[in-house]
Formats: C-alpha cells, sequence, structure tokens
C-alpha cells in the first residue's frame, strides 16, 4: 500500500511551506547583533527522530537499506533513526517498557504478547516478513509433511514455544502427522544442527533462514526439501506471516507524523532490499550492519526471506488470521488472547 508514501510527502510539502512562510517574515538582523537563524548550528525545520529496534535475521533485512541512509544523511538533524540490531526478540519488550526503543521489529507472535502483557503498550505498524522456515535433508526420503512420520527432525531451540514450534505442529497435523507421537523433535542450537547434519549421512532439520541458507552453504549434501511457506499456502486462506514492526502506542499518539515518515521510508527499504538488480548490494548492507554474519549469506538468504510490507486493513487481516492458528495451538503464544482491534495501525 502506499498510504504511508503519500502521507510522508504531505508532511514534507507542509514542512517546506513552513519554511517559507519564515523566510518571509523573518527581520534583517543588525550588523551589531548577528540573528540565531544565521548560525549553522540553528534550524527552523522540524526534527524527525526515533529510537529503532530490528533483530539479526530475516525480520531486520528489510530494514538495511534504510540503516545505511540513515548513517549517510548530510542533515541528520531533521531526520534521525538511532538503530540497535538486537539478537533475540527477547531484547524487545524490556525496551519498549522502558521507553529506550520506539519502534521494534520482532516477530508477529511477540507483537501480540507484548501488547497483552503491557496493556496495550504497543501497537502494530506493517507487517514485514512472510514465512521464513525450511525443512532441510540430508538424503532423499522427504517429499512432503507425511514423510516426516517416524522421523527424527532437528530444530532450533530458540523457536520452542515460539511461532517455529506452532507453525510446524499446524502444518504436521493439517498433513495426519501427530507432533507428539508420529515423529522425534530434538531441540537443538542452530550450530548442534549443522554439526549433526555435517557429521552424518543423513538427516532432517528445520532451520529458518540465513541459518538454513549458512547450512546449505558449507554442506554440499544438504538440500532444501520443504519451504513451509508453500506448505502453509496449501492448507490456510492467508500467507503465513512471522515479522512485524511494532511502535510504542504513546510515541504514535505523540508523534504520528513521524511514524508516518519511518513507515514511508521503511516501505522503500523493502522495496530496494527485494529487487533483484540491487541483490549484490543489498547482501553487503545486510553485512555491513550486522544483520547476517556475511554478504554471502546475506546474499543467498535475502530472496528466501520473503520480505514484504504490508499495512493497514491487509495487515489486520493476515495478523488475525495467523494469531488465530497460533491461539488455536496455545492462547500462551501471542500473550494469552486474540489483540483487540487497538492494536493495530488502520488509520
Amino acid at each position: 500500500m502506499k498510504r504511508t508514501r503519500i502521507l510522508a510527502l504531505a508532511l514534507s510539502l507542509v514542512m517546506s511551506v513552513g519554511l517559507l512562510s519564515g523566510c518571509q517574515k523573518q527581520e534583517q538582523p543588525s550588523d551589531s547583533q548577528p540573528s540565531a537563524s544565521s548560525s549553522p548550528a540553528a534550524s527552523t525545520e522540524t526534527a524527525i527522530s526515533a529510537n529503532v529496534m530490528v533483530l539479526s535475521g530475516p525480520t531486520g533485512v528489510g530494514a538495511a537499506k534504510m540503516m545505511e541512509d540513515n548513517s549517510l544523511d548530510t542533515n541528520p538533524g531533521s531526520r534521525t533513526w538511532n538503530f540497535t540490531v538486537a539478537a533475540d526478540n527477547s531484547e524487545v519488550m524490556p525496551a519498549i517498557n522502558t521507553g529506550a526503543v520506539d519502534i521494534a521489529a520482532t516477530a508477529t507472535n511477540v507483537g501480540s504478547t507484548i501488547y497483552n502483557k503491557t496493556e496495550g503498550k504497543v501497537t502494530m505498524l506493517a507487517i514485514n516478513t512472510q514465512g521464513v522456515l525450511y525443512i532441510l535433508e540430508k538424503g532423499e526420503s522427504v517429499s512432503s509433511l507425511a514423510d516426516l512420520k517416524g522421523q527424527t527432525l532437528y530444530a532450533p531451540a530458540s523457536g520452542k514455544g515460539a511461532n517455529p514450534e506452532y507453525i510446524l505442529n499446524y502444518l504436521l497435523t493439517a498433513n495426519g502427522v501427530d507432533p507428539a507421537s508420529d515423529l522425534t523433535i530434538e531441540w537443538l542450537t542452530p550450530q548442534e544442527i549443522t554439526a549433526k547434519m555435517s557429521s552424518s549421512d543423513s538427516g532432517v532439520c528445520m532451520l529458518p533462514v540465513p541459518a538454513a541458507t549458512a547450512l546449505l552453504l558449507k554442506d554440499q549434501g544438504v538440500r532444501e526439501a520443504l519451504d513451509l511457506s508453500d506448505e502453509w499456502d496449501k492448507v490456510a486462506e492467508r500467507p503465513l506471516v512471522q515479522g512485524c514492526v511494532v511502535v510504542r502506542t504513546e510515541f504514535l499518539k505523540e508523534n504520528p507524523d513521524v511514524v508516518d515518515a519511518f513507515l514511508a521510508e521503511y516501505e522503500q527499504s523493502i522495496d530496494y532490499m527485494n529487487d533483484e538488480d540491487n541483490l549484490d548490494a543489498a547482501a553487503e548492507l545486510v553485512a555491513k550492519h550486522g544483520i547476517t554474519a556475511n554478504a554471502q549469506i546475506a546474499k543467498k538468504a535475502i530472496p528466501q526471506c520473503n520480505l514484504t510490507y504490508l499495512d493497514g486493513a491487509d495487515m489486520r487481516q493476515a495478523a488475525q488470521d495467523f494469531y488465530e492458528v497460533l491461539y488455536q495451538a496455545n492462547p500462551a503464544s501471542i500473550g494469552g488472547a486474540m489483540p483487540y482491534d487497538d492494536f493495530y495501525y488502520v488509520p
């Protein structure tokens, strides 16, 4: 949707008109006492600023171009996005609670959990990432989720009790596989999963990008068996949505123009990162800003990150459908309750 771009352009026009008006009304300063506006440090332009947290991995990839533009801005006093890159979703809620962060990219279930746990302290602004989970195999035994019956599946420990576990369980059940009895799931670190897969002649694992990408690059015997986004599309009406952007509700109420300006730039950043013509440059930016380990992994991972930009009513519908699945699996996965409509930024 292009609403946010239009709002940001309108904001820029209003600010420009204000500057012109100020110039017309300004009196000529005397030689003996120069005006404050003649100082290079002074500005009549309204400052736009927010503290932004993104996660390493796919949820943070879409912001890489915006982070680069911000670091190179020749007039940062007029627009400053203070970015930090966090390693884990668990860092988001404390940062929001203390006000250290105004805007954060995080997992969709974490956004809802923060909303419920803080009694509405955050608002969802956009969906930024669709599905990023893959089933990888060393061998040729898996061509469908039903083929996981009787198998041992290695899965990232960080995904237990979070989006990956609930997505996997939902898809297994939809394909006639009981997650509790039809297969064995071992919850390990990505490093442990890589070691097990690389040291054996066979094996099956579930990993998100870029961890999945790193394993494929490391071991040529490992193949992508299933894209769980494709499997989701077979059993659900709307796409899998794993990442979102939230804002402190208080910050949104006090600074709606700042939020709209952020969203306009953020959408443009995602468009840039999604453009195949920019892949080499985009990979370098992702590595430069600490979102992935290196540009080689980033180049392979970006096309698999399923970056997207959904806001407004489309965002709300996609998120609500996903939350319904998680709620049915385990209410605690989204903070104990379905979010109310005020959770969604739909101007």
